[in-house]
């Protein structure tokens, strides 16, 4: 399969995790089947489907939030060898990952970085109603980050747990007007999208500086978001294509825009000119 139009995915992971023994399994697993180890391999999954920028970030998955740190310059290595990539930094509003991410940060003017990615999924909570003075300080540092070099800020979102999208529209709230904000899988699941797409249309126009893709979306997902931001003209340039590759898969995500019936002015946007604008230096 070749894609119809330029297209830049603007949420992937580069990177080889370790075989793990996932929740009541027997052995050891690895159930994306496909990894990028470095650059080489990333392009190459490029140049089969025709896709002309990606972003590269640590990939994770274990239940260990130090793992994805030991990525950052597989990540660092790969946007600098190829023009053609971007890369966010790895960092943690953890308190037990706070030299880690003291570390990450000083990497934030590098060649190519052009953003920051934080999850609760291995922990925590982005409210920040339920931090205590050492993670507001971790959190500040990471915004401060952001502000200061134009980053974005791209932050897991899935059903329950400190990644809940409830959690992460607090967060939005609390820092959306001084940073960008990347919400990836627009909420996670039926209740994050219908909790979410309401809201993000909302918060756009309260002048937050508000982002999705639609990775891992349920079906109406995506196909409501669209269509409210066709109804509305709201939101036109704050929806990115991405796949989560390999946690994702590219073809289906690809399709879920291409086969959308929205305008092609508003796929073309999607799928290159908004990322294109969001990402580049």
């Amino acid at each position: 399969m070749k894609v119809k139009r330029k297209v830049f995915d603007a949420h992937t992971h580069i990177g080889e995790l370790p075989p793990y023994k996932f929740y009541d399994l027997k052995e050891p697993v690895k159930p994306t089947v496909i990894e990028y180890p470095s650059a080489k391999e990333y392009i190459k999954h490029m140049d089969y489907y025709g896709i002309d920028r990606a972003m590269v970030i640590s990939n994770y998955g274990v239940p260990d939030s130090s793992q994805p740190f030991s990525l950052n310059p597989v990540v660092l290595d790969s946007v600098h060898k190829a023009d053609r990539l971007v890369g966010a930094i790895w960092v943690s509003g953890l308190a037990k990952d706070k030299e880690r991410t003291e570390e990450a940060l000083k990497h934030v003017k590098e060649k190519g970085i052009v953003a920051l990615k934080a999850t609760s999924l291995l922990g925590g909570t982005y409210n920040p109603s339920e931090w205590d003075d050492t993670v507001r300080g971790i959190w500040d540092s990471i915004v401060k980050a952001a502000e200061e070099n134009n980053l974005v800020l791209h932050l897991h979102t899935s059903p329950g747990g400190g990644s809940d999208i409830g959690n992460a529209l607090e967060f939005v709230k609390e820092y959306g007007k001084r940073i960008k904000i990347h919400l990836v899988h627009m909420g996670g699941g039926v209740s994050g999208h219908i909790r979410l797409v309401p809201r993000f249309l909302e918060l756009i126009q309260d002048g937050y500086q508000i982002y999705t893709d639609t990775t891992w979306s349920i079906g109406f997902g995506s196909r409501w978001l669209l269509y409210e931001i066709e109804r509305t003209g709201i939101g036109t340039d704050n929806v990115v294509f991405a796949s989560d590759t390999p946690w994702g898969d590219f073809p289906s995500e690809y399709w879920k825009i291409e086969g959308a019936k929205i305008s092609e002015e508003l796929k073309n946007k999607i799928f290159w000119e908004n990322a294109q604008k969001l990402y580049s230096r």
